[in-house]
């Protein structure tokens, strides 16, 4: 299995993915973080933030975004440690937010406080995954799902 980090899509399919449908929802991105050791401005800026802490400035404004799209921050955590299986470097942390639908992070990701937010995202990351998933049917009805469920739609 090759693995590779990446910034923006490189793949048309990808790009063409993103406008479909999708899965009924909601679904969950999951958001494998590689940071850059000091952050990179594309505008060519000075800056002595590293790519975390830039990261970390457009984590906070996507919290704040997130929910004016259905959306919420789901879970985030450091990586710390490869229990099984095997890569090059591992990733620095992980991210799940849960949108409505594949449309609300689509409409997301083209507004312009995304946009503006995001130049924070591009300094910080030296690349990412970024995987679409589902919560199996099972799942809807456990007690903290239901809860976290109805939140998304308050």
């Amino acid at each position: 299995m090759e693995v590779i980090n990446e910034v923006r899509p490189s793949q048309a399919s990808q790009i063409a993915g993103m406008a479909e449908t999708g899965p009924e929802g909601p679904i969950f991105m999951l958001n494998l973080l590689k940071f850059k050791d000091k952050a990179e401005y594309e505008d060519g800026r000075e800056t002595d933030l590293t790519g975390r802490q830039a990261y970390g400035l457009y984590g906070a404004a996507v919290a704040g975004i997130l929910p004016d799209y259905g959306g919420r921050l789901f879970y985030i955590s450091d990586v710390t440690f490869l229990s099984l299986g095997q890569v090059e470097e591992l990733w620095d942390e992980v991210a799940i937010a849960a949108y409505p639908d594949r449309g609300s992070l689509l409409r997301m990701s083209m507004s312009e406080e995304w946009q503006a937010a995001s130049i924070h995202r591009a300094a910080g990351l030296a690349g990412q995954l970024n995987i679409e998933t589902v919560m199996p049917k099972a799942a809807h009805g456990l007690p903290w799902m239901e809860l976290f469920l109805k939140e998304m739609k308050s």
